[in-house]
């Protein structure tokens, strides 16, 4: 298998504005087995995840759960989550 090139950052899309970001500057929000949804900061936590950007558009809270809940399949409260986000980025 060859090795990678040097320069190479994975990229993820937005759940909320769908645009393509190097992950390292995304994060990380994950749907539990038992059904729960977290942000993960480490980028490692056991579930299905998707990503959300950064941007003040995809940090609206309805617009927030609206994606998270089509990438993950699972309901969120607006509220809740954008509090996580901003604890986790702070």
């Amino acid at each position: 298998m060859p090795k990678r090139k040097p320069e190479h950052q994975p990229q993820r899309s937005c759940a909320v504005c769908h645009d393509v970001h190097p992950k390292r500057s995304m994060t990380r929000v994950v749907r539990a087995t038992d059904g729960s949804v977290s942000v993960d900061p480490t980028g490692r936590a056991a579930g299905r995840g998707t990503y959300v950007c950064d941007a003040a558009a995809c940090r609206e809270p309805k617009r927030l759960a609206d994606g998270i809940h089509r990438a993950l399949g699972a309901s969120v409260a607006p509220d809740q989550i954008l509090a996580e986000l901003t604890h986790a980025s702070a």
